[in-house]
């Protein structure tokens, strides 16, 4: 009697045969790299908590640019740790601020490197959060102009991709039209659009010192029980003129990302978090886990779920394995 069932086996025979039929396939060009760039002359120090990741200071930076590029990370995204804080964060928008900095430096010995500038106050805040403080609430519409201020400044200092992480409303239509009138109409914001009170963030905060002084970020960012929410506030950044959609953290909403990118015709982009790095790195050094090929399925589920970008710490780890 003939079997009646289908044999899906067939194309999954040999390695040659799964690679030509494979659907999803992860490049170094979808990765861009997070660094943490510190005010000072102190050495580069490891953050305790992420194996591998580092604060550079401004001198150290280039090498560091020089072992990315190798690597074929055509793209790094920055966040500043600097010497002084206050309660405005007067050092995101400042014309000498440690990004502007950093921004600049790279840019002129790496013109060809991709530059995202990460877009908030709460690295520069003496009380760690992403805006203005009144009587200890978060003031929206206040903290507007400060994230205005400092999209400019970073596009003046030559970045080439604004990233607003702050989940203020409104925040990419103000930046938007401030990049306009500055002249600056072709910087393209990368906006964390989708972007959850997560418990993920811990490690970074850690590497930022970030951490907020009081309270939590649960009436601005979002609460992780949500999912038609992440289509609202994907749809208003795009209206404002958003050019790429962050989904963030990435592991834990794989189902949100997938809504996200059948919902716009923008690149998505997935943020693979601190918490997320140091897990898969904790396990690996115990050796519980294969990590490369952990890290690997983790980015490639992004991918699949929609991701044309990810950003991710284990770029360079990526790199390494994918050039092999």
């Amino acid at each position: 009697m003939k079997n009646q069932f289908d044999r899906h086996r067939r194309l999954r025979k040999t390695s040659a045969m799964r690679d030509l039929v494979r659907e999803t396939i992860l490049h170094t060009d979808d990765l861009i790299y997070p660094i943490f760039v510190k005010d000072g002359k102190e050495p580069k120090s490891e953050v305790v908590s992420m194996p591998g990741v580092f604060q550079f200071p401004l001198h150290e930076l280039a090498e560091e640019i020089v072992t990315i590029q190798k690597l074929g990370i055509k793209a790094v995204i920055l966040f500043g740790i600097p010497a002084e804080k206050d309660a405005v964060g007067t050092q995101a928008y400042h014309d000498h601020g440690i990004i502007q900095e950093a921004t600049r430096l790279i840019k002129t010995k790496f013109p060809a490197m991709i530059v995202v500038a990460d877009t908030c106050l709460c690295e520069f805040t003496d009380h760690g959060h992403c805006g203005v403080i009144q009587d200890g609430e978060i003031l929206n519409d206040e903290s507007l102009e400060l994230l205005q201020k400092t999209a400019i400044s970073q596009a003046a200092a030559g970045a080439d991709i604004i990233a607003p992480s702050n989940m203020m409303d409104g925040f990419v239509q103000i930046i938007r039209e401030g990049l306009d009138e500055a002249g600056f109409q072709d910087i393209p914001i990368m906006s964390y659009a989708v972007k959850y009170a997560s418990a993920f963030y811990g490690p970074f905060r850690d590497a930022a010192g970030s951490a907020p002084q009081f309270g939590d970020r649960k009436s601005y960012q979002m609460d992780p029980a949500n999912r038609e929410e992440s289509l609202r506030e994907a749809i208003s950044d795009e209206q404002e003129g958003a050019d790429f959609l962050i989904v963030k953290p990435s592991l834990s909403y794989l189902d949100i990302m997938r809504d996200v990118k059948n919902n716009t015709h923008l690149p998505v982009v997935a943020y693979n978090v601190s918490g997320e790095y140091a897990m898969v790195k904790a396990a690996a050094q115990n050796g519980w886990i294969d990590e490369e090929r952990i890290v690997l399925e983790m980015l490639t589920s992004m991918k699949r779920a929609g991701a044309s970008l990810i950003i991710t710490y284990f770029a360079k780890d990526v790199s390494k394995y994918l050039n092999k």
